[in-house]
């Protein structure tokens, strides 16, 4: 079975959530200044939190 991290499951509900507010938006129900900036946001908090693994510090 394959285990995929809660953050990751969090940030592929927020990324589709805020695509189809953004449709909506495209639809002229909401203003596309407001949507289309949370849309960014949304898909860069999911690439960082994918992206975000432990790395190598070094020794000592």
């Amino acid at each position: 079975m394959i285990f995929i991290k809660p953050s990751v499951i969090f940030g592929l509900v927020l990324v589709i959530a805020t695509f189809a507010i953004n449709i909506l938006g495209l639809m002229g129900m909401f203003p596309l200044y407001i949507t289309s900036p949370i849309l960014f946001v949304a898909i860069l908090i999911f690439l960082f939190n994918l992206n975000n693994r432990k790395r190598f510090n070094g020794f000592n």
